[in-house]
C-alpha cells in the first residue's frame, strides 16, 4: 500500500516553523503552566536540548499532538494545528541563551531558615496520635492538609510550592516532613508546631527525594542539572553535589529516582541515561566498605576514585538503564524495569550484577509495588502502566506466580500487614473511576469499588492500624473517601482539591510492606 503524503500544512511548518506560528506565544499559552515559563520545568519536565537530545524531532511533535501514555501530558491535536505543533517542537529544541547552572553556591544562596531549631516546641501543639497523621498533597490548588487519622479532621491546611511531588519523606521520629517540588524546591515542615522551618532550591528540574534512616541527610534526584544533591536534613544546607556521569565524564545522566536503603545505610539511584545503578553510602564506615573497584561497561574495571569521600559511590553495571525499581524486604536485591522494555531484571547489590530476569511486559510500576506473604512465601505485587494487569512475583526464585487481569492499567497499589486485602487503582484505563480489591490469600479480585462515579480515582493509603483505607478522588472538585478496610463501607468523605496523594506517618517511618518507602 503506498505511503500517504504528509499534509501541506505540516510540510510548510517543518520548512519554516518560525513563519508558521508564534512559538513563544504558543508556549506561554499552552505549555508554561506545567513546564515553566523559562522551560526549566515545573510539574512537567524541563524542555531543553539537554533533556531532549535523545528524542527525534518527529517524536517530540507526536507527544505534543497525542500526549504521552502513563503521564499527565495531554494531547493537543484538538487544540493546535500542525504548524503550531511543529513550531513548538522546534522551540523546545533550541538552547537557552544561557546554560542554567545550579551548584553548591546557587543552592546555598537560595536557602532560607524560617524558624530557629532551638525555638521549636518540645511537644505537639494539638491532641492526636502523632504517628497516625496523614499528610495530604492537594495538587488542584497547591495546598497541603495535615489530617488527624483517628477523627479524620484537618489539623492544618497551608499553601505549598507549585507542582509539589507526591512523595514527602518523614524524619525517623515522625516529627518533620520534607517536601519537594518539581522545580527543585525542598521544604522542611514541623508537624508538631504546624509551620515551615526551612527551604532551599536543590535543582532546576527534580524527580524525588529520600531521607537517611538516621534522619540526618536528604538526597535530591535531579533531571536538570544531572546531579544528586545531598542536604543537611535539619537546616537544608548543601553538603555535596554529585554530577552523575560515566567514569570518563563523557555522558551525563538524569537521575530518575533516589530511594533510601535503610539496612544498607545508603541511597540507591535509578539513572535515566546510563546503564548503571548507583549506591551512595551515608554510613560513617563507607570509605572502607566501598573501597576497591567500580565497573563500567565502557571502561571495564576502574579505580573507585570516590571511595574516600564522605558519600562514596558504588556503581553496578547493567545492560540497559532502569527507570524504576522495588527493593525486596532484605534490601539486598532490587527488581527493576526499563521504561521501553518488556522485562524486569533482578540486581543483587552485594555481588553487583543481574541475577535473574522476569517476563513483565506492560511497564510494571515497581516503585508502587507492595510485598506480602502468599502460601508461606514472600511475594511482590505490582500494577502495570500499559496493561490491564497485576503481576505477582516470588521473591525467592524470581518466578511470576500469577498475572491477575484488572479493569485497566493502574498506577498505585497499597496494602497493610493487618489486612488481607490489597487495593489497586485502574486510573490509566477507561474505567478510571473504579478501584479493585485483591485478596492476598487467593490472588483473586474480590471486589470493585466506585468511590465517585465519573471521577478519576487513584492513590490509596491505610491508617496506621490498618483499619481504614483512604482513597483519592483526584479531581479539582475531588475528595478523600475513607473506607472501612474490612467491610469496604464508606465511613466519611472529605472535600479536597485534587488530592494526588496522602501519606501516613506511622506506616512510612515503620516501613510497612504495604506502602512505598
Amino acid at each position: 500500500m503506498p505511503r500517504p503524503w504528509p499534509s501541506l500544512a505540516l510540510l510548510l511548518a517543518l520548512a519554516a516553523p518560525a513563519a508558521a506560528a508564534d512559538a513563544p506565544a504558543l508556549f506561554a499559552e499552552h505549555c508554561a503552566s506545567c513546564h515553566g515559563a523559562d522551560r526549566l520545568g515545573a510539574m512537567g519536565p524541563a524542555l531543553l536540548p539537554e533533556s531532549l537530545a535523545r528524542i527525534k524531532p518527529e517524536a517530540i511533535a507526536a507527544v505534543i499532538r497525542d500526549g504521552r501514555q502513563a503521564t499527565q501530558m495531554p494531547g493537543f491535536a484538538g487544540t493546535l494545528n500542525e504548524a503550531d505543533i511543529a513550531a513548538l517542537a522546534g522551540l523546545i529544541r533550541e538552547p537557552l541563551a544561557e546554560t542554567p547552572r545550579w551548584g553548591m553556591a546557587e543552592i546555598e544562596a537560595s536557602r532560607t531558615v524560617l524558624v530557629a531549631p532551638e525555638t521549636l516546641p518540645d511537644r505537639p501543639r494539638w491532641q492526636a496520635d502523632s504517628l497516625n497523621l496523614f499528610v495530604v498533597v492537594e495538587a488542584g490548588d497547591h495546598h497541603v492538609t495535615i489530617l488527624d487519622g483517628d477523627r479524620f479532621e484537618p489539623l492544618a491546611r497551608f499553601p505549598s510550592r507549585f507542582a509539589l511531588h507526591g512523595g514527602p519523606k518523614f524524619s525517623p521520629d515522625g516529627r518533620f516532613v520534607t517536601f519537594m517540588s518539581r522545580d527543585g524546591w525542598v521544604t522542611r515542615y514541623d508537624l508538631w508546631s504546624l509551620q515551615t522551618v526551612a527551604e532551599v532550591r536543590a535543582g532546576i528540574n527534580s524527580r524525588n527525594i529520600a531521607i537517611s534512616d538516621d534522619g540526618q541527610v536528604v538526597a535530591v534526584a535531579n533531571y536538570l542539572p544531572a546531579t544528586l544533591v545531598l542536604l543537611d536534613a535539619a537546616t537544608l544546607a548543601p553538603l555535596q553535589v554529585k554530577t552523575v556521569d560515566d567514569p570518563f565524564h563523557k555522558t551525563a545522566s538524569r537521575v530518575s529516582a533516589v530511594y533510601q536503603a535503610a539496612p544498607r545505610q545508603s541511597f540507591v539511584l535509578a539513572l535515566k541515561d546510563l546503564p548503571e545503578i548507583w549506591e551512595v553510602s551515608y554510613s560513617p564506615d563507607a570509605a572502607a566498605s566501598f573501597s576497591g573497584l567500580v565497573h563500567s561497561h565502557e571502561a571495564g574495571m576502574v579505580e573507585g576514585l570516590a571511595s574516600r569521600e564522605r558519600f562514596p559511590i558504588r556503581r553496578t553495571a547493567l545492560e540497559e538503564p532502569l527507570d524504576d525499581f522495588f527493593f525486596d524486604p532484605s534490601y539486598d536485591n532490587l527488581i527493576g524495569s526499563s521504561r521501553d522494555g518488556g522485562r524486569g531484571i533482578v540486581v543483587n547489590l552485594d555481588v553487583r550484577r543481574e541475577i535473574a530476569e522476569l517476563p513483565l511486559p506492560g511497564l510494571p510500576h515497581l516503585g508502587s509495588g507492595i510485598a506480602f506473604r502468599f502460601q508461606g512465601r514472600g511475594v511482590l505485587a505490582t500494577p502495570h502502566l500499559k496493561e490491564a494487569a497485576l503481576s505477582v512475583v516470588d521473591l525467592k526464585d524470581w518466578k511470576v506466580v500469577k498475572r491477575v487481569e484488572t479493569l485497566g492499567p493502574g498506577f498505585f497499589m497499597r496494602g497493610h500487614e493487618a489486612s488481607p486485602y490489597a487495593w489497586v487503582d485502574v486510573s490509566l484505563g477507561p474505567e478510571k473511576d473504579k478501584l479493585q480489591i485483591l485478596d492476598e490469600r487467593t490472588l483473586e479480585i474480590v471486589r470493585t469499588l466506585q468511590p465517585s462515579p465519573g471521577k478519576s480515582t487513584g492513590h490509596v493509603e491505610f491508617s496506621r492500624d490498618g483499619r481504614f483505607a483512604l482513597v483519592s478522588v483526584s479531581e479539582l472538585d475531588g475528595e478523600l473517601v475513607v473506607y472501612d478496610a474490612a467491610t469496604f463501607e464508606v465511613v466519611k468523605r472529605l472535600p479536597m482539591s485534587k488530592p494526588v496523594g496522602k501519606y501516613n506517618v506511622g506506616n512510612k517511618i515503620g516501613r510497612s510492606d504495604g506502602t512505598s518507602h
